[in-house]
């Protein structure tokens, strides 16, 4: 079989894949997209420090990933490579190029096949056949853009990661970020945090959380970027509003108020982003945030370190254990009420962006 016949065959092979995902109902194609992640948006993968010098192999988005750092850049490419799916992730590190440890075919960072060091002139190499993601290293964490396919198959240049003032001015706040892995859908870790009501509950024992009524009315506020679901007439008392925003990055907010004891910096900042790493778990990231300068930072930073960290983390290990308890297909068989318009809302919003995700792979 000669190098023609074998590309005729591979461009086959690619064909009878997409016939296979078009035979799904539509209920199916839109749950597949939900499940694995919508595109077009930016995905935290990992705190910084789970990536040394070697490659990284990691779970992402439905997805096997190969994750490298090369002279101070962030790097990832789908864990394939493209001549017999070996993984990348136990290749060796050439810049921005991983070289398979299988037969040496050298990945670049975009995709492309640049070396096949065992047939030189193979078709395969200068074809872009491997998926890759565009990443950046911020905010303790590495993201990766995950971006749906155009017709060129490849983005040049993914729209800027923007994220709340929480994280972008570091004069005036300071974080730290808290990760967990779920064993649970993301959808369950998302509806978690667009439930204010269940900290009341959930979280009454909580230093921070035991105050407030244990009903409460309540209201939705559009924002220029997503909307705030919010307890009617009860402010800075409990966990009493999530704000949900798309900014080429889903992200939530919410502020749980702390007593004078919990130190300087006011009420207590979260910004949350959850990354489906497969259908049943989930890699969470709960940055904590404090408006704080000078010597109140070292102060915050003290406390948060020696006292209130270990606080915080009882508080996610309540909402882990109880989102991993719940069957799969818990939010498939529910009863909600009027508490629960926040995250029905959210839902709405994810379905249409999966439909709309649905129509452009037409």
């Amino acid at each position: 079989m000669d190098d023609e016949e074998l590309h005729r065959r591979n461009c086959a092979i690619g064909t009878g894949v997409n016939r296979m995902n078009t035979q799904l109902t539509e209920t199916q194609q839109l749950e597949q997209i939900l499940a694995n992640g919508l595109k077009n948006l930016w995905y935290p993968i990992c705190r910084s420090d789970m990536l040394g010098d070697t490659p990284l192999s990691i779970r992402r988005l439905g997805l096997k990933l190969a994750v490298w750092r090369s002279g101070g850049k962030v790097y990832a490419l789908e864990d394939h490579c493209p001549h017999r799916g070996a993984p990348l992730s136990q290749g060796v590190i050439l810049g921005d190029r991983l070289a398979c440890p299988y037969h040496g075919v050298e990945v670049r960072c975009d995709g492309m096949v640049t070396k096949v060091p065992a047939s030189p002139g193979s078709p395969l190499e200068n074809a872009r056949a491997t998926q890759s993601f565009h990443a950046i290293e911020v905010h303790e964490a590495i993201w990766i853009y995950n971006a749906q396919s155009n017709a060129a198959g490849y983005l040049e240049t993914p729209p800027p990661l923007n994220l709340p003032e929480q994280l972008t001015d570091g004069d005036t706040y300071s974080s730290f970020l808290c990760y967990a892995e779920w064993m649970a859908d993301y959808r369950y870790a998302l509806d978690n945090l667009m439930d204010p009501m269940h900290g009341t509950f959930l979280h009454k024992l909580s230093h921070s959380m035991a105050e407030g009524d244990i009903s409460a009315k309540f209201v939705t506020r559009q924002t220029p970027t997503g909307f705030v679901f919010e307890k009617d007439g009860q402010r800075d008392v409990n966990f009493d509003w999530t704000e949900w925003a798309d900014t080429g990055v889903h992200w939530m907010r919410l502020e749980i108020p702390y007593p004078k004891t919990g130190g300087p910096g006011g009420s207590f900042a979260i910004i949350a982003c959850a990354t489906p790493i497969d259908a049943n778990k989930t890699a969470t990231f709960f940055w904590r945030c404090r408006k704080v300068q000078g010597w109140q930072r070292d102060t915050w930073h003290f406390l948060y370190r020696n006292r209130l960290e270990a606080r915080h983390w009882t508080v996610l290990e309540q909402d882990r254990v109880m989102m991993e308890a719940m069957e799969p297909d818990a939010n498939q068989r529910e009863r909600l009420y009027a508490h629960d318009a926040g995250l029905v809302r959210l839902r709405r919003v994810m379905l249409a962006a999966a439909k709309q995700e649905l129509a452009a792979q037409l």
